[in-house]
């Protein structure tokens, strides 16, 4: 018997308003610096360049 899975359990952020929402929210959260990449990328498959270009221009 075959089997197919499709990998789609993670939402792709790619856009930079939208990695920005998510890093609001986890912020909200309480997630600080340190945490927040290990729970972003945990939670959505992200575009690493725009994450690190926003909070190198948000520092």
């Amino acid at each position: 018997m075959e089997h197919y899975v499709e990998d789609n359990a993670k939402q792709r952020l790619t856009e930079r308003l939208d990695i920005i929402a998510a890093i609001n929210i986890l912020r909200s959260e309480g997630y600080d610096h340190e945490d927040l990449i290990r729970e972003i990328t945990r939670i959505f498959y992200i575009d690493l360049d725009e994450y690190n270009d926003i909070v190198a221009h948000a520092a």
